[in-house]
């Protein structure tokens, strides 16, 4: 990576830094960095944002990127679902609001193509003056370097999907597992800013993690490590969608939550998600959530029957990694701080006292935490320089 695109990278987590802080963010020397800073600041991609404030000192002039110059990240975030796809700048800040549609991503042959043709949309409603880049996150086991998600056999649609959404969009795409890149954003952008080590969980229909020790992502050997969902920790022996029994995921997931739900309903159980359930012959998150924040009895069952699981998988974690903080992010993050008391009652349970008082458990404030993961994602792995001596031209949508 260049020096170039080593600064932009850094103004895009950290907004205003200096030459002096750049310096030391890049290990590069003082003349180097301002020699670089200077081109940029001339060719248009950074701007003079006025001194620091003073330390006893001379004042440091401090430099952010130029917005307009830059461009816009087209963000496609699937889950097992749902996809959401927006387009963000380098701040950002939206372009374009997120738009959701369901999309199985395992069942449903024309669910890409469906992903593409609500991009192409959004796509149509930006000028084409500047250039775009793409981030992509999703579930699975995912090698970004060679962009293809090893979840999924190589006929299917989705293992090289890298190479399909650029020759379909005509734009660089970047690609990343899902949890990884909200750990990212945790740790750049969230209640993980300024933390060495840090268990991001992604609480969704499944249970992701992302742990970034010593300021860098980890991610093993092979480069999946994380399969939280995985840990053989549930006293159900329900099928997972691994195809083994016992994984946290069947009792600890939003999924296993709503699942929960409809068997309190069906049991008859008073609530007011009944009238719910009587319209629609469902229950989804978003009425889940709100039923919970209302106080609803069955809304807080359900929860609590899936943090108390979730809470004795975090113990595990905690024995091992001995990490700074944890924190709770995804989907789940809406149920707010209401998951906390009974994640700290199953740590009580299950974590040595020794260990979990070393340990902050918290809940994710990042709004649209899935959208920004993935622009983190974009622009982290592109490389800039592109951008500084060529356009990279729209296909016709």
């Amino acid at each position: 990576m260049n020096l170039a695109d080593q600064i932009i990278k850094q103004l895009y987590f950290c907004v205003y830094l200096s030459v002096s802080e750049l310096s030391v963010l890049t290990k590069k020397s003082i003349p180097k960095v301002t020699d670089e800073v200077n081109k940029l600041v001339d060719g248009g991609s950074l701007v003079e944002v006025g001194f620091a404030a003073s330390t006893g000192g001379r004042r440091a002039m401090q430099y952010a990127l130029r917005l307009e110059n830059l461009p816009h990240i087209v963000t496609i975030a699937i889950d097992q679902h749902f996809t959401t796809v927006a387009i963000v700048d380098f701040k950002n800040d939206f372009v374009v609001e997120p738009h959701q549609i369901a999309s199985d991503l395992y069942d449903s042959e024309d669910t890409l193509l469906r992903i593409v043709e609500l991009v192409q949309r959004l796509l149509r409603q930006v000028p084409k003056e500047r250039p775009f880049v793409v981030g992509l996150t999703m579930p699975g086991f995912v090698d970004h370097e060679k962009g293809v998600n090893r979840s999924f056999a190589p006929e299917s649609p989705y293992y090289a999907i890298k190479k399909y959404l650029e020759k379909t969009l005509g734009l660089p795409v970047q690609i990343a597992n899902d949890s990884s890149a909200i750990a990212i954003a945790e740790h750049k952008f969230g209640k993980g800013k300024g933390s060495q080590d840090v268990l991001v969980v992604n609480l969704n229909w499944g249970v992701g993690l992302g742990m970034i020790i010593e300021n860098h992502l980890y991610k093993g050997h092979s480069g999946y490590a994380g399969e939280f969902s995985h840990i053989p920790l549930a006293n159900a022996q329900r099928l997972c969608s691994c195809g083994k029994k016992g994984c946290l995921e069947v009792e600890a997931s939003l999924a296993c939550a709503l699942d929960y739900v409809h068997t309190f309903l069906q049991a008859e159980e008073p609530s007011g998600l009944q009238v719910v359930w009587a319209r629609k012959g469902r229950i989804e998150l978003t009425d889940l959530v709100r039923a919970f924040d209302a106080g609803d009895q069955v809304a807080i069952k359900a929860v609590k029957k899936m943090t108390h699981m979730l809470g004795k998988g975090l113990a595990t974690l905690i024995h091992i990694m001995n990490p700074e903080k944890i924190i709770i992010s995804g989907n789940g993050a809406a149920f707010g701080e209401g998951l906390l008391p009974t994640i700290q009652a199953a740590l009580q349970e299950y974590c040595i006292p020794r260990l979990a008082r070393f340990t902050e458990v918290l809940v994710s404030d990042i709004a649209y935490v899935q959208v920004i993961s993935t622009a983190c994602i974009a622009v982290q792995q592109i490389n800039m320089y592109q951008f500084q001596h060529k356009q990279i031209k729209l296909q016709q949508l």
